[in-house]
């Protein structure tokens, strides 16, 4: 799989009336991952995907994706498959139906993958999507994105309203496509455990920031937790970035990133788990000059 960059954004912005949804937001997603988009809600994350897919055009700055606009015309649409938020079916039309609709759309469309994943899924080809399971109207979404058969998938909250087995199916079917078709992927999810199955490259967007960006393997090896007597920041060495911080009157907490070892006997060093991480860089309490607004590690 390609390591190419497949979405770019410079300076991004979306205004909503007079309210931006998006601003002042840069961005590089590498190709060759399936990638987990996450932040609070109001961070932009949807309105970044409908941009990327062309439903929306920026009132600032640009994005490129796949080293086109987004919006440039059918070939460049042809090249993303798009699952969004609600997994979008159309409740009259059978499972056949939405396959030769799917067909009759799509230039590259693959009628034999989509027919092998509804065997495979056991959807009943007669019958209609609004008699179907909400697991499976996502399968079947998932199904029109992948036999399209695009260069980038992009999926904005696939499984948020699923329970967890079908969300654990829908995932198990999303990476055997991705081991099968060489996909990469932009995953948006706001359950950091789906994170954790399905990805391997993380970024977290707060407020349009991008707050860290990186292979999960290497942001869980290069952040700890740092147990000890109270301290302020100021005193860590200065390889030590501190990602987040709490106090009591005896005893301070950081969550820090380093890439060399932490030699201090004072400090009780523990790893963190991804969520923990997730969730420091999306502490608003932590001060802006306390961190970077990007932070890319390879």
């Amino acid at each position: 799989m390609s390591e190419r960059v497949v979405l770019e954004a410079r300076g991004l912005g979306k205004r909503y009336g007079r309210r931006w949804a998006l601003t002042d937001c840069d961005l590089e997603i590498p190709g060759g991952h399936v990638v987990g988009l996450v932040g609070p809600n109001g961070a932009g994350k949807t309105t970044l995907l409908n941009l990327a897919v062309g439903q929306l055009t920026p009132d600032a700055g640009s994005i490129r994706v796949l080293g086109g606009d987004p919006a440039a015309g059918p070939a460049q649409m042809a090249k993303v498959g798009f699952v969004a938020q609600d997994t979008p079916t159309y409740a009259g039309l059978t499972v056949a139906d939405h396959l030769k609709l799917g067909a009759r759309l799509n230039p590259a469309w693959d009628a034999a993958l989509a027919r092998e994943r509804v065997e495979r899924l056991g959807l009943d080809p007669r019958r209609k999507a609004g008699r179907l399971s909400g697991g499976q109207r996502a399968q079947l979404a998932l199904t029109l994105g992948i036999a399209k058969r695009p260069e980038l998938l992009i999926l904005d909250e696939p499984v948020a309203a699923l329970d967890p087995l079908a969300r654990r199916e829908f995932l198990q079917s999303l990476m055997e496509s991705v081991a099968e078709h060489g996909l990469s992927v932009l995953l948006s999810s706001h359950l950091v455990s789906d994170l954790e199955r399905a990805c391997d490259y993380l970024i977290v967007l707060v407020d349009s920031r991008v707050r860290v960006a990186g292979e999960i393997e290497t942001l869980l090896a290069t952040h700890h937790r740092l147990t000890g007597p109270r301290r302020d920041a100021g005193r860590l060495p200065s390889d030590q970035h501190v990602v987040s911080a709490s106090h009591t009157d005896r005893q301070s907490t950081y969550v820090v990133r380093t890439d060399g070892p932490i030699h201090d006997p004072a400090w009780t060093v523990s790893q963190v788990a991804l969520e923990d991480l997730v969730l420091a860089y999306m502490d608003t309490a932590a001060s802006d000059g306390d961190r970077p607004a990007l932070e890319v590690l390879r």
